[in-house]
């Protein structure tokens, strides 16, 4: 069979990675090429490194104007939240290792549609990485004012910016294990400077009656709370931790090690987080809450407060730090964004050229240069940490919803088929899946309609891009069918439909609704309603699963 008669998303067996007659021979050529160099600790600091960027410099004042000290509990829910969608990748992870998986798994499970706009979602979330680039440049402006000005990077800025990128680029070109080397002495700083800080800010004295006084623990009400997921930027702040899944192709043994990792990561951000929180919430001075926590604003907020309480060697520290960590997090993420646009295009996402592994270093050059230019001009159009963190929150938990649909329907499709219970399967993943995809989707409605409105939207633009790609793959073919498998584009919309619908009623409920919305449909209802539709979707999505699985090409006998 040629490549051009194998469908793309055909679904591997269990635990070997792209096998099988279904997958081209030239993607399984370049997936052989990946170094298996990964152990616990790397995996663990490539989740830890990845989770602890920038979040941890302004997330603790943006939940705090959110939602005062009731920001706590947001730091709770998103990591409950994490650690639930967690043990559902790592399912996939330790069942089907593969570089990109995260891209991969959706295609797989729910076919072209689904797979076409949930790897369009991940290639916009590469302006996470432009986000910890845009953090270094308002931290550094203490130093040079001319990097950041009014909310937004300035031309000078964007041009220091550029050069980083490409400096992270550089660092990344080279073999897996020298970026992973690397990657743990940068993650050790990062654990001792925010631990540094909540020990220096609580040491220099604490003002009591913090959780109760400036309008009580929640001032802005409980709602403030879950709008605080998103827009205060802790789910931005504690995604991450599915990095160490999508280096499971490179792992020595990924059904032990990156279970491990990924939950360790998870409980180190999300203590070290809380740590910070309750230091930020502690050590403000009254003088500076007389309109109450929203008056409360820095635009480098560990830095300017240390300042103010005269912790002028903490201050240096952290203004220093403020180039570490997001710089850290964004040499992360640029090696997770070339693993993801190699993995776009073993999906047919983007051109085969960009599924080229260098057979000297085992990595992805081609995909490397491809997103620093994403990362480059994905600065230009937003202003700054905030505004860039508050969409990419939305796309992160549409990967978490559709990896939640994967896992369910890869066992729906096992137990059709009598398949004994494989190695790597996660215990309760069956209950966990529909909760983490009913959760993930009222996180998406509470970032509110002013996110939304825009985030949406952009999602959606995946699919006019697959019947663009889908028209291109038919040309290529002659006009024949066999580039899907044989399925019409008919069908292949009929079965990702699930997730165009989910899309378009969050987009209409949250224009009802109460955060930010008309308030058409008041609360608790919105929330009531939103979470009966993620679950009616959830049931759909997972039988439309199931039978794209019983249809899809089998593997090589």
């Amino acid at each position: 069979m040629t490549e051009q008669a194998q469908a793309p998303d055909a679904p591997p067996p269990a635990g070997a990675p792209g096998a099988g007659s279904a997958v081209p021979g030239a993607v399984l050529a370049e997936e052989h090429r990946l170094r298996k160099d990964l152990g616990f600790w790397g995996l663990t600091a490539i989740g830890f490194s990845n989770i602890v960027g920038s979040g941890w410099l302004f997330a603790a004042l943006y939940a705090a104007q959110t939602a005062g000290p009731a920001a706590l509990i947001s730091w709770i829910a998103a990591g409950a939240l994490c650690a639930l969608v967690a043990l559902v990748m790592v399912e996939l992870g330790a069942t089907r290792p593969e570089g990109g998986g995260t891209v991969r798994w959706p295609l797989y499970a729910s076919g072209r549609v689904v797979g076409t706009v949930v790897g369009w979602s991940v290639l916009l979330s590469v302006g996470g990485t432009a986000a910890e680039i845009a953090a270094i440049m308002q931290y550094a402006a203490h130093y040079v004012p001319g990097l950041y000005d009014g909310g937004s990077i300035t031309a000078s800025g964007l041009a220091v910016a550029a050069a980083l990128s490409l400096l992270l680029t550089v660092l990344n070109w080279f073999a897996v294990r020298l970026f992973a080397r690397m990657n743990n002495l940068v993650s050790l700083l990062k654990v001792a400077i925010p631990v540094i800080t909540v020990v220096a800010l609580l040491l220099s004295g604490t003002h009591g009656g913090r959780l109760t006084d400036h309008g009580g623990f929640a001032p802005y009400g409980y709602a403030a709370c879950l709008s605080a997921l998103a827009s205060g930027g802790i789910v931005y702040s504690v995604n991450g931790f599915q990095a160490p899944l999508d280096f499971s192709g490179e792992a020595r043994n990924p059904r032990r090690t990156v279970p491990a990792a990924v939950l360790t990561g998870i409980g180190l951000a999300v203590a070290m987080y809380l740590g910070l929180q309750f230091a930020f919430l502690f050590t403000v001075p009254d003088s500076l809450l007389g309109h109450g926590w929203h008056g409360v604003n820095f635009d480098s907020p560990f830095g300017q407060l240390a300042l103010v309480l005269n912790l002028h060697w903490l201050a240096t520290l952290l203004y220093a730090d403020a180039v570490l960590s997001p710089g850290g997090s964004a040499y992360v993420g640029v090696a997770i964004d070339a693993r993801h646009t190699y993995a776009l295009a073993k999906n047919r996402l983007l051109p085969r050229y960009f599924m080229r592994i260098d057979p000297r270093h085992g990595m992805p050059h081609r995909a490397l240069v491809l997103n620093l230019a994403v990362i480059v001009v994905f600065m230009l159009p937003f202003g700054g940490w905030q505004d860039i963190v508050s969409v990419m929150g939305d796309m992160y938990l549409l990967v978490y919803a559709a990896s939640a649909v994967a896992a369910a329907a890869f066992r729906a499709h096992d137990r059709a088929r009598g398949l004994p219970r494989t190695e790597g399967q996660v215990p309760g993943v069956r209950w966990m899946a529909p909760v983490s995809y009913v959760v993930a989707s009222e996180f998406i409605y509470w970032s509110g309609w002013d996110d939304l409105r825009l985030a949406l939207p952009m999602v959606l633009a995946g699919v006019p891009l697959y019947l663009v790609l889908r028209y291109g793959d038919r040309r290529r073919a002659g006009g024949r069918e066999e580039v899907s498998g044989g399925r019409p584009p008919l069908e292949e919309l009929r079965r990702g439909a699930w997730l165009v619908v989910h899309l378009v009623a969050l987009t209409l409920l949250s224009w009802l609704g109460t955060f930010g919305g008309s308030g058409r449909l008041p609360a608790p209802y919105d929330s009531v309603v939103v979470g009966a539709v993620a679950l009616g979707v959830f049931a759909w999505a997972v039988r439309s699963g199931a039978a794209h699985l019983r249809t899809s090409p089998p593997p090589a006998g």
